[in-house]
């Protein structure tokens, strides 16, 4: 069955940037200017599917688009076995039979296309909705972890142009950012179904007949 990569692209506006503030930097003059800027590195896409947000959120897409998976590969099918008939009975089969299959084949291929771009739009538009929102909040975590341990920027390094080729381990604050995400924001636990509440006032139990004696 067809699986659909749902984390395909990254929706605009994912680039965090982290610059000193002001006060911090005036304050730190004199030790900046014998000392290189400390800068770290945050693959925010890889960070955002990381989260338990996001794979859960990936969980539900896949769950929430598995019908059109299905539709898609049951095309997918129906046109391979459209090609194996066209090309086993290449010999065998009439010139009307042929053109049948063949006008069969390309109405299969132009349904299968439309529904591909109808999944694909869905698909980017919901992921587009669940980067937005992890993003956002991750760039509140972003800005205060770095803040906090005095950080002259975080650069993004999945954004698109990143012009990091390349840098040591040490530099990468992915996963501790992922870390403090989850921490921020744990997933909340499904509800507990309550128990069923006894009716109000029960109906009276009827007494049971006695047996006639026989006669």
């Amino acid at each position: 069955m067809m699986r659909y990569q749902f984390w395909t692209r990254l929706s605009a506006g994912a680039l965090l940037l982290l610059s000193a503030p002001a006060a911090w930097a005036q304050g730190a003059a004199t030790a900046a200017a014998s000392a290189a800027p400390k800068i770290g590195l945050l693959n925010v896409r890889q960070a955002i599917v990381t989260t338990a947000e996001g794979k859960q959120a990936a969980a539900q897409m896949q769950s929430q688009f598995a019908p059109q998976q299905t539709e898609l590969q049951n095309l997918q099918n129906q046109l391979k076995d459209l090609t194996t008939q066209l090309t086993t009975g290449d010999r065998t089969l009439s010139d009307d039979a042929k053109a049948r299959l063949q006008r069969q084949g390309e109405f299969l291929q132009r349904q299968f296309q439309r529904k591909q771009e109808d999944l694909n739009e869905a698909v980017n538009v919901e992921q587009a909705n669940i980067f937005e929102s992890i993003g956002g909040k991750m760039g509140e975590i972003v800005d205060r972890y770095g803040r906090e341990n005095n950080y002259a920027m975080i650069l993004d390094t999945s954004a698109q142009g990143s012009a990091v080729i390349f840098a040591p381990d040490q530099m990468d604050v992915t996963a501790e950012i992922v870390r403090l995400y989850d921490q921020a924001h744990p997933l909340k636990a499904p509800a507990a179904a309550a128990p069923a509440r006894p009716a109000a006032n029960p109906p009276p139990a009827t007494p049971a007949t006695p047996a006639r004696p026989a006669q």
